[in-house]
């Protein structure tokens, strides 16, 4: 999720943990254990810091070890063992639950959406991604919103938060109903089709569709039940030449690779160099594919210049690889 949303959601588990006669009761346990909730939900995101080196280290390790067995268990004990240091008037085994419950439904809720994450860690390098609900979901931001008014104007925290989550419950079980209805859509309009790729949007009843049939790669969206396909591309093996494999060798188009399950290919000639692009088929976005990696090789295999990211213009990107074509 986004961090507004986690941020809302740290409000939220604080209302509930009201319900903990220690918590409410003792005023030093409760700021220790606000603080912790608050730290909790938001510090397995602490890998956004990989940005600041490169992309493609940020791809391959965003929601991966932060966000494993071992940080969910890690996490809360840290935290706990700081804040009974800062407050240690505080009782430390109701600091570390309460932490540990906002470490452990950060790392939940994030597995619902298409990015997913490597939650599964040592156990399982594979990321799961259930894909029902978008990154910031409007409904879900807004019933947090409506809860924590309510808990301000006066009503009672625990009972207001724990009905905000019954009906988050039954919202996440209508998500993936709508989800299934539309998988069976696409079935029925791509028959054959495998890898079917079902993305949500902000838009409740839109969702990003990419699929696979043995000859064809197909892009669109669903409204509802009804499915529009915009793009074909003809599936291809792709050529293998020295300058392709050393492509295929540099970080970026590697930590592309790893992340990326669906995409198509090109490569062209730039003046004096080859460019082997990777085109990610899954975030269409206004006729345009944004998520792409690409590589610059000459022919002495080496690589000129590389990036993998979100980019809406292909003058954005030859700024990110330094690279102005001459005239």
């Amino acid at each position: 999720m986004d961090t507004g949303t986690h941020i809302a959601m740290g409000i939220a588990i604080s209302g509930l943990a009201f319900a903990d006669p220690i918590v409410a009761s003792d005023p030093s346990t409760m700021g220790a254990v606000f603080a912790g909730i608050m730290f909790g939900s938001l510090i397995p995101d602490i890998d956004t810091v990989l940005k600041l080196r490169n992309n493609a280290v940020y791809l391959r390790n965003h929601r991966g070890i932060t966000h494993s067995v071992p940080a969910v268990l890690l996490w809360p004990l840290v935290l706990s063992m700081i804040l009974s240091f800062i407050v240690p008037e505080s009782v430390f085994l109701h600091v570390w639950a309460w932490t540990f419950l906002a470490v452990f439904i950060h790392v939940f809720v994030d597995i619902f959406n298409s990015y997913g994450t490597q939650a599964l860690r040592p156990f399982s390098q594979k990321w799961v991604a259930i894909g029902v609900i978008n990154t910031f979901d409007p409904i879900i931001f807004a019933l947090h919103v409506i809860a924590i008014l309510a808990w301000f104007f006066g009503t009672e925290p625990v009972a207001t938060m724990s009905t905000l989550y019954i009906v988050l419950f039954f919202y996440y079980l209508l998500r993936f109903a709508v989800k299934a209805a539309v998988k069976n859509a696409v079935k029925k309009t791509l028959p054959g089709a495998t890898d079917i790729f079902i993305a949500p949007t902000m838009n409740f009843f839109q969702w990003r569709i990419a699929a696979t049939t043995e000859t064809d790669h197909y892009v669109g969206r669903a409204y509802g039940r009804s499915i529009t396909i915009y793009d074909r591309f003809e599936r291809e093996v792709m050529p293998m030449s020295p300058q392709v494999e050393a492509a295929l060798k540099d970080p970026n188009l590697k930590a592309f690779v790893s992340f990326s399950p669906l995409y198509r290919w090109s490569i062209t000639h730039v003046e004096d160099l080859y460019e082997v692009r990777l085109i990610d088929l899954r975030y269409r976005s206004k006729g345009y594919y944004p998520f792409v990696a690409v590589a610059h090789v000459n022919e002495e295999l080496e690589i000129v210049n590389s990036y993998t990211g979100w980019i809406f213009s292909e003058d954005k990107l030859r700024k990110k690889l330094k690279f102005i074509p001459n005239n």
